[in-house]
């Protein structure tokens, strides 16, 4: 017998059990005579199984409706037990696995296996509005904590029959419940056999939120700061990114569910973008991306106009800018650089701090440190301005975790542009462009539908065109193949 099988003897399990799980006070072992004199034992822990279907469930139907004749684990699963699903179970790593889910385990005397009960009843968040990625028109609920939750919002969204769920247990300690969710013939087979494959043979000994999953699914072969795999808390842009045949993977745990294959244009788009008339959804899409110049692209260019071209702008423009540096010790680079570095720490010090004080702190910080450098002549009005329009603008950006690497690379631009004028802010930009079109998200071009150009995806790239004309589209496609 290995060494993981129950024994036959009751005590003998119970002794065991509590040794593996050092005598924790909430490990609950529930001692209990049923018919004919039969031992039995209930193993769960306290807080995790739901303690009313405990007692009515199984307690009370142990104690009053097990047979006289014949007792054991077969009787007990057929006839008696009426809660939650019941599975037997032959191994204690098993059955410890299942209680750490929230199940109880019931062994009767002996019997070498016990009979598992799936019996959750932790306390969840309820389903609120989400918080990182809000909209004026359209669904207001988002993700919870709780993998099951999260899998039915979707499943309530896309009634299909072809949608396909995967369930996973990932990390040696944590043993993280994590389900892949895809839509069967419109997600890439070999896309999915590798997730999984990747999943399973993961070494990562903890998994407490998308992101070691995102480092495990990463491409170890390509080095980059941009995030290649998707993350929301929306149910409705999870269901449409199945749709289109993505994977979807939940993680027990967090109410952040990670997308893949990801592309650029997939961090620019909103879930409302498809909420609102077409012309409205395009010029909010435009201003998306003329926001994403701003941020990028502004600071670097006041400073390379101001330090080596100032015989490009207008002589009045030229003139008030020399007036307002009048007395300013520090070159334009300098300067931009201590109040973007000022602005980074209000930022997170606004997210920091307790929500009831935070965005006043931000607010009042920014506009007392802006007016009294500004008074001081540490720094001028203009830049001032400058860094207030490329803060606001980063916040247009939908996805949280692409205004990251846009912030950072900002800082870089600004260098170029301090050392070799527009010149090195140009450079930058090849850089950038040729680094973005080298990217691959599980196959798929990072910068696609435009670079490789293909024109029959551009109805919903940068213009987002009527439904009507997209399913059109679709069923041409669908007839020619």
């Amino acid at each position: 017998m290995a060494s993981s099988e129950f024994s036959p003897l009751l005590h003998a399990n119970i002794e065991r059990m509590k040794l593996i799980m050092g005598f924790s006070s909430d490990f609950i072992v529930r001692e209990l005579v049923i018919s004919n004199n039969r031992k039995t034992a209930i193993f769960y822990l306290d807080g995790m199984v739901d303690k009313n279907e405990l007692q009515s469930g199984v307690i009370t139907a142990l104690l009053d409706r097990t047979p006289l004749d014949s007792v054991n684990l077969n009787v007990l699963r057929e006839h008696v037990l009426d809660a939650g699903e019941v599975t037997p179970i032959r191994t204690v790593d098993a059955a410890l696995e299942q209680i750490f889910s929230g199940s109880l385990l019931i062994m009767l005397d002996g019997e070498p296996e016990g009979l598992v009960v799936a019996m959750p009843g932790w306390e969840d968040r309820s389903i609120t509005e989400s918080k990182t990625q809000s909209v004026v028109r359209g669904p207001q609920d988002s993700f919870t904590e709780t993998l099951r939750t999260n899998t039915t919002l979707v499943r309530r969204r896309v009634k299909d029959k072809r949608i396909r769920l995967i369930t996973l247990k990932v990390g040696k300690m944590t043993k993280t419940d994590v389900a892949v969710m895809y839509m069967d013939g419109l997600a890439n087979d070999k896309l999915v056999r590798q997730l999984i494959r990747r999943l399973q043979t993961s070494k990562q000994d903890r998994v407490l939120e998308g992101e070691y999953l995102e480092e495990i699914l990463h491409e170890k072969k390509q080095w980059t700061i941009f995030p290649t795999i998707y993350n929301t808390d929306r149910p409705d842009t999870i269901a449409a990114g199945i749709m289109e045949g993505k994977v979807a993977l939940f993680i027990d745990g967090t109410p952040f569910v990670i997308m893949t294959p990801a592309i650029f244009i997939d961090f620019i788009q909103s879930a409302e973008d498809y909420y609102q008339q077409p012309l409205y959804s395009t010029l909010i899409r435009l201003l998306r991306y003329a926001a994403l110049a701003i941020c990028l692209l502004v600071p670097s260019a006041y400073i390379a106009l101001t330090t080596f071209h100032q015989d490009m702008l207008p002589t009045q423009l030229l003139l008030s800018l020399a007036a307002q540096r009048e007395g300013v010790p520090l070159p334009a680079f300098i300067e931009a650089l201590l109040m973007e570095g000022t602005f980074e720490i209000l930022r997170e010090a606004g997210i920091r701090m307790p929500r009831t004080i935070g965005q006043a702190v931000s607010i009042v910080g920014t506009i007392v440190i802006g007016q009294a450098a500004v008074e001081a002549s540490i720094v001028s009005a203009a830049m001032v301005i400058i860094v207030a329009i490329t803060a606001i603008s980063s916040f247009v950006i939908p996805a949280y975790s692409m205004s990251i690497p846009i912030r950072i690379i900002r800082f870089l631009f600004m260098a170029l542009s301090a050392s070799f004028g527009i010149y090195g802010l140009m450079i930058g930009i090849i850089i950038l462009v040729v680094h973005l079109s080298h990217l691959q998200s599980f196959g798929i071009p990072y910068l696609s539908p435009a670079a490789p150009f293909q024109a029959n995806n551009q109805n919903d790239a940068i213009f987002r065109m009527p439904f009507w004309r997209s399913t059109q589209g679709q069923t041409k496609q669908d007839n020619s193949s």
